[in-house]
């Protein structure tokens, strides 16, 4: 009888233990690292996402018809009032995408037809755009045309365990700027087996990737440069320890999964005892 209160207690001990707290699930828990200005507002700090080496780009000049655009792009041309004249771009498995767009090479630089070689690799959109832009001018008459750079949407990518199957995988988000919490909640959020202190960020750099963990059950993420997605981000979902082995997902899953070890235990106690 002393021996079987001890597995009892052991049993209880582990049920307690093992069980996912609510604490565990909640986002966005108070945190007095939360960085606020005077106006009590969370400064934005979303990174200026800056070209890599394979990225894909979308580009679009546009002009009247009588800019004859079709010396850059003859086979390019859309039919109408004005011409718009569009290189397909973005990143992942679009094949038309992938086919069309502007490739950044392996020496950082995009090939525009009729235009030549201009480098990509580590500067901003903003700022290719004005290079472009530049040498469209010498063809049109200023303020007859206008240069149009993106990559568009944000294009990511959710790799987690077996239970998150329905998120994971390639993602594309039409959106400017995009957050983590935006990006979880567009693939129906995260389930209980998902350790939200320990979210995995790879980044690509010009220089090379970096990597960076992200806390989801505090509210000091949303001063993170990490919490806002950039384009080619790779998140990966750690699974909890205590969902391992079938505990924690739920009490009635742990009860289960304790009762099955407890009497496995007893059976084996029994066993030896009557030898």
């Amino acid at each position: 009888m002393k021996n079987l209160n001890y597995y009892l207690l052991l049993l209880l001990t582990l049920v307690l233990s093992s069980c996912i707290t609510p604490k565990d699930v909640k986002y966005m828990q108070p945190s007095e690292s939360l960085v606020i200005n005077e106006e009590g507002l969370i400064p934005y700090n979303i990174p200026v996402y800056r070209v890599t080496k394979n990225d894909i780009l979308k580009l679009d000049i546009v002009t009247t018809p009588k800019g004859d655009a079709a010396q850059f792009y003859s086979a390019l041309n859309a039919p109408g009032s004005t011409v718009n004249v569009s290189v397909g771009g973005g990143s992942g498995g679009n094949a038309q995408v992938y086919f069309a767009g502007l490739k950044v090479d392996s020496s950082g630089d995009i090939n525009v037809f009729g235009i030549g070689f201009i480098k990509a690799e580590g500067r901003t959109i903003e700022d290719i755009s004005k290079d472009i832009q530049e040498k469209v001018n010498e063809n049109f008459q200023e303020g007859k045309s206008e240069v149009r750079l993106t990559i568009p949407g944000i294009t990511y990518y959710i790799l987690g365990d077996i239970e998150t199957t329905g998120m994971t995988g390639e993602k594309t988000a039409m959106k400017n700027t995009l957050t983590l919490s935006e990006a979880i909640s567009i693939n129906g959020g995260l389930n209980r087996t998902i350790d939200r202190t320990n979210i995995v960020i790879l980044r690509k750099y010009p220089e090379g990737i970096k990597r960076a963990k992200i806390d989801l059950t505090r509210e000091d993420v949303m001063n993170s440069p990490y919490y806002y997605v950039q384009n080619g981000d790779e998140i990966f979902l750690t699974t909890s320890r205590r969902s391992l082995n079938g505990f924690g997902k739920d009490p009635v899953q742990t009860i289960i999964s304790g009762v099955s070890v407890f009497t496995t235990a007893l059976s084996v106690y029994l066993l030896i005892k009557n030898l």
